[in-house]
């Protein structure tokens, strides 16, 4: 890659793809499904574990520094969850590296002789403390090689501290062993990469393996899936609480719907009642007034003659008359009301009934959808996986060959 070329995917890095106002020279956006959501955030294998003893070839997705620039800018407007592709890319891949170092474990102990509970406990010592070396010798190394030289220094005088304990967890290794079983290279799994590890390695070598591209690139991965972990668990939390909070707010209006609906019947009620009892009040008077004023009638004339009391029952017979039909009249007014009060509830009623209806439709089109793109990520999940075992598989039967071509030369 020459300078130039390294100039211009700096220049895509930092500007994406509408760096030189050309928006049509790329075709593809960084939504598309051909492009690869790890390396948008970072963390895909394929770049990550490239020239080294895992190395799992080009990614058959995209990979382009200006699309990556892209969704960095995009993401400032609006969350794409793409971190759970990420996430369960990387969950898939670590997966299938806890299974390789299984396996070599188990073959380990079919091929290497048991040892005892104590030699086994210094052995893991030893092993624990080589760790411990390497690690603080390529800590040391990159120190120094950054400018930091004191820090580098203190590191180096852990180191040999390390050492001194070593060579003595050594020496009481070989002690508590007869020398035809202590000189068997006795072979331990790394819990991170899966390489091979033995008791008897070099500072050298064990520097080497701790700071190697190999080793870092596995510690990287399995740092970005917990971080991812960690967000994707968050969202979720934070989705838990705007529902709950969405509940309450519909309880809380759905009682207030409920109190507006009730009220006004009740003071309907109220106003009919006062209503009945003014005209019950007026009535009373009425028949008080007209019983006091025969009551004097009488007094005065109980000689009338009978013309007079015909009359009095006439006109009598007439006010009766008229007060049925004013009630008649009242009555047919309070029917008409509460036909109408009816007529307005069942009207709500439909209303609401209709509301709870399309709600359901929109539930039931929600979770057809979201079943659909479930299954459209199931599947490209397993051609991702089909297509990783089928590159292992090549990898593995190109290593096969190499060995034997240098088994035939030898």
């Amino acid at each position: 890659m020459s300078a130039q070329d390294q100039m211009r995917a700096m220049l895509d890095e930092l500007m994406g793809t509408s760096r030189n106002g050309d928006t049509a020279k790329y075709k593809v956006k960084f939504d598309d499904p051909r492009v690869c959501k790890s390396f948008l955030l970072a963390c895909c294998p394929h770049d990550i574990l490239s020239s080294t003893r895992m190395d799992l070839g080009e990614c058959p997705k995209i990979h382009d520094l200006a699309l990556r620039a892209d969704y960095e800018w995009a993401t400032k407007k609006k969350d794409y969850y793409y971190d759970i592709d990420a996430m369960e890319h990387l969950q898939s891949f670590i997966a299938d590296c806890d299974r390789k170092t299984e396996m070599a474990k188990r073959r380990l102990k079919e091929t290497q002789e048991e040892l005892s509970e104590e030699a086994n406990q210094k052995a893991e010592k030893i092993h624990a403390l080589g760790e411990q070396l390497g690690e603080n010798m390529a800590k040391a190394e990159t120190m120094g090689g950054e400018g930091e030289v004191e820090e580098s220094l203190k590191l180096m005088e852990e180191v040999e501290e390390l050492k001194k304990n070593k060579s003595l967890a050594e020496q009481d290794y070989r002690n508590s062993m007869p020398a035809s079983s202590y000189q068997q290279q006795k072979l331990r799994v790394c819990e991170v990469c899966s390489a091979y590890l033995g008791i008897h390695d070099n500072d050298r070598r064990l520097a080497d393996h701790f700071g190697g591209k190999l080793h870092l690139g596995f510690i990287t991965i399995r740092e970005k899936l917990e971080e991812l972990k960690t967000r994707v668990a968050e969202r979720r939390n934070l989705r838990e609480k705007e529902r709950e909070e969405q509940k309450v707010k519909r309880e809380k209006e759905e009682e207030a719907r409920k109190s507006k609906s009730a009220s006004p019947v009740r003071r309907r009620s109220r106003s009919t009642s006062k209503r009945s009892r003014s005209r019950s009040k007026s009535r009373k008077r009425s028949r008080s007034r007209s019983n006091s004023r025969d009551k004097n009638r009488r007094r005065r004339s109980r000689s009338s003659s009978r013309s007079r009391r015909r009359s009095t029952s006439r006109t009598n017979d007439r006010r009766s008359h008229k007060r049925s039909r004013h009630s008649r009249s009242r009555s047919k007014s309070r029917r008409s009301r509460s036909r109408g009060s009816r007529s307005r509830r069942s009207r709500s009623r439909r209303s609401r009934s209709r509301s709870r209806s399309r709600s359901r439709r929109h539930k039931r089109r929600s979770r057809s959808r979201s079943r659909r793109s479930r299954s459209r990520s199931k599947s490209r999940r397993h051609r991702h996986r089909s297509r990783s075992a089928s590159a292992s598989r090549r990898s593995r039967s190109a290593e096969r060959d190499r060995r034997r071509d240098s088994r035939s030369k030898s």
